[in-house]
């Protein structure tokens, strides 16, 4: 028997500012209206589908704050304002916001939306000037449909939607009307749902500590250099054990308020798990906890290595695909570890295939998965864990009949059966042991997104002083005060700030993020009657650009599509950002904003990032690849010769015109008789151009072994001068090797 376990993990951030009382950004209503009715009331059509759903109890807080009608959200009130009434800096702050959706999928689904998206477009995407090119009925149409791109699809067919969709222009205020009074009606029906259908036993919800913080590090920052030794640390140590528990309390008790039950099992953030954090939820009394499989494979010793079907080799599917019981001292905890392969299939790869292809190649997977237990006569417990809400907007009508048909067929598989975690724990006759956990979270075992960047490290000290100050002023200040003070603490140690500081991850709202975060900061001082201080009016990261140097962290597998809207996709690549922040000559033109690169296990990738997007001229792109050969004598690795490729991509119209590559006969690849490579070489190389440039070349063409040197460089030509590089001096370096090395070095 198969027994599969889904878990969705829905999850926004804090978005609203306490002493305001204002959101700072609208994600929270968005995807309460798209995303998380549809998801579980789709289990309607298929009552032998049994799943998980963790809801992350700061957003329950703000769904029912939206679904009141309390909310203040100037998002929204942009978006019901007549357009006759916006003033300058309201048309202004709707052109930037209103076109935040994903360009194929929700913009590109309603004509009118995107003819005024390509409007936008056409003008660079710049808001200020955009705005004198739009018209009063343009502004009415942009603020209903940028609401209406956001309907789940189960609302589609409410008869006033459909007919208000039909309509497709020349909107009214009446209708703006509509669409705003509508949403505080479909939002109010999010969280009865979940309580329905968790009522009838067709789903389980766990939950989250609720702000989303990283538990291991507010137990302790210094958990960071346990998981990844070497790694550097903030200034000061924070530790803060009372605060975990605190967190994971307050989501038991909104638990109870909403749903009538503590839960059983927990999501941590981020699947961030240690053993002071399994102790501490043992001791709430929850039941079971999930994280990677990753964080199961550095637990056990072993690493789990995958062919290149992503098939788990030797025992890896028996260690896996089972359920842990972790006894310590005076408590226990059950583990279940997600199979990261087939999880990644979900959020990053089948929203490019057909549903019917994608559903039945991930059930032939999760077969194939588990297999070798299967053949034993064995029950195989195969956790799929996943964001529940994000990767949607990237398929098709929101990935309904990708979902439709996954279920259906796993509904008619005598040998399959879905179940909550719950079901699953109390039908395991035995159980794994384990006795201890290497810290680390969902992302490479470790927590080096969350810390170790200067700007991570930054952030977290700036947390401590805050810290600090309210243990030294609290005692003196009223209870209302001192409650809000450690509320904004609370919501501070949330992991979403530090998500967006470091080198990973960038997206249109850095600003935003850092202004809030630096706010919430800000109010535990005026809270209490403190002067909060001046480094809190700066910013922690600046949109004019970081140097920064990352090495690759793990094999990485990219679609290429020159679009690069999954932020995953390029997770554990090499990294080099721009410094645009000086130069040895003031107003240099800068086009070039950072490069990215990695391998894995047959394919070298590549990407650049331009500064706003690709240059309207006539260009030459040229990426240097340099592969320095290992020549290994008595078991030790020497230099043994270097070879040089060389890709040359002309852009015109932004568009790539041709592409030529030449390589050297230094790379001793015998498939290469001239320096122009074959075309049957030629062939697998993969290019692509659109916001970013995007390459693929695979390794055999370099004829590169283990023990390699890879080196690139990206630079822009126009007419026969270079206009910029990077990096500027000096190469990205790769090294030929296992994921599992990769995984497991110290930089």
């Amino acid at each position: 028997m198969i027994r599969v376990l889904f878990l969705w993990h829905m999850h926004q951030p804090y978005y609203k500012d306490l002493v305001s009382g204002e959101y700072r950004l609208p994600w929270t209503r968005l995807h309460a209206l798209k995303d998380y009715y549809g998801m579980v009331k789709l289990l309607d059509e298929f009552p032998d589908i049994h799943q998980t759903f963790n809801l992350v109890p700061s957003l329950m807080a703000q769904i029912e704050e939206y679904a009141s009608g309390s909310a203040r959200d100037p998002f929204l009130d942009v978006a019901s304002k007549p357009a006759a009434e916006l003033m300058s800096h309201e048309r202004t702050f709707a052109l930037q916001y209103l076109f935040q959706a994903n360009p194929t999928h929700m913009i590109g689904r309603y004509p009118r939306y995107r003819e005024l998206f390509q409007q936008f477009r056409a003008v660079g995407e710049n808001p200020e000037r955009c705005q004198h090119f739009f018209q009063q009925q343009d502004y009415t149409d942009l603020q209903v449909l940028s609401q209406v791109a956001w309907f789940d699809e189960f609302f589609l067919h409410d008869p006033q939607i459909a007919s208000l969709i039909r309509k497709e222009r020349n909107y009214t205020p009446e209708d703006q009307r509509f669409v705003v009074t509508k949403q505080r009606e479909l939002i109010d029906k999010v969280l009865p749902a979940y309580k329905t259908a968790a009522a009838r036993g067709s789903i389980e919800i766990s939950t989250s500590p609720f702000y989303h913080p990283i538990l291991p590090l507010v137990c302790d920052t210094n958990a960071g250099a346990e998981s990844s030794p070497g790694l550097p640390l903030p200034n000061r140590r924070f530790c803060h054990p009372e605060d975990a528990e605190e967190q994971l309390r307050r989501g038991s008790d909104l638990h109870q308020r909403v749903f009538g039950m503590r839960p059983r099992g927990l999501w941590p953030s981020e699947g961030s798990v240690s053993d002071e954090v399994i102790r501490i939820a043992a001791k709430l009394g929850f039941l079971w906890m999930a994280t990677d499989e990753g964080v199961l494979g550095r637990s056990l010793g072993r690493y789990f290595s995958r062919d290149q079907q992503g098939r788990l080799q030797g025992s890896g599917a028996n260690d896996l695909y089972t359920i842990y019981r972790m006894e310590r001292d005076d408590h226990f905890m059950h583990m279940v570890f997600r199979d990261h392969s087939l999880s990644d299939l979900i959020g990053f790869v089948y929203s490019g295939m057909p549903a019917r292809d994608a559903a039945e190649h991930l059930i032939h997977r999760i077969k194939e998965a588990a297999e070798p237990l299967v053949e034993q006569k064995e029950t195989a417990v195969i956790p799929i864990i996943l964001d529940g809400e994000n990767a949607w907007e990237y398929y098709p009508e929101t990935g309904r009949e990708f979902l439709r048909r996954l279920y259906d067929g796993i509904s008619r598989d005598p040998q399959m059966e879905a179940l909550t975690v719950f079901e699953a724990i109390h039908q395991q006759e035995n159980f794994g042991k384990i006795e201890t956990l290497v810290p680390g979270s969902w992302i490479n075992a470790n927590f080096n997104v969350w810390i170790g960047a200067p700007e991570d490290n930054r952030a977290w000290d700036y947390l401590n002083n805050a810290r600090d100050f309210y243990a030294e002023a609290a005692p003196a200040a009223s209870e209302q005060k001192r409650q809000l003070a450690f509320e904004e603490i609370l919501i501070a140690e949330g992991s979403d700030w530090n998500w967006w500081y470091g080198p990973e991850h960038h997206s249109a709202n850095d600003r935003e993020f850092d202004e809030l975060y630096r706010k919430h900061l800000w109010n535990v001082y005026h809270a209490l009657g403190g002067s909060p201080p001046d480094y809190l009016a700066q910013p922690i990261t600046t949109s004019a650009g970081r140097p920064y140097f990352v090495p690759q962290t793990a094999f990485i597998r990219p679609r290429l599509d020159g679009v690069t809207t999954r932020y995953f996709d390029w997770v554990g690549a090499a990294m080099y950002t721009a410094d645009r922040r000086s130069s040895s000559m003031h107003g240099r033109r800068f086009l070039l904003d950072a490069v990215y690169a990695g391998i894995d296990e047959a394919t070298l990738y590549g990407r650049l990032d331009f500064v706003s997007e690709v240059p309207d001229e006539d260009l030459e792109l040229v990426v240097t690849i340099e592969s320095t050969r290992a020549k290994r004598t008595s078991g030790a690795s020497t230099n043994g010769g270097s070879g040089t490729l060389r890709l040359q991509v002309r852009i015109h119209d932004r568009n790539i015109a041709s592409w030529d590559i030449e390589q050297t006969r230094a790379f001793h690849n015998p498939a290469v008789t001239d320096t122009i490579l074959p075309a049957e070489l030629r062939r697998e190389v993969k290019l692509q151009l659109a916001k970013v440039f995007e390459f693929g070349v695979p390794l055999s063409i370099l004829a590169t072994t283990a023990g390699d040197c890879i080196r690139l460089r990206f630079s822009l030509w126009r007419e026969g001068l270079p206009i910029d590089a990077l990096p500027l001096e000096g190469w990205i370096e790769l090294h030929v090797t296992s994921d599992e090395e990769l995984r497991s070095a110290v930089y």
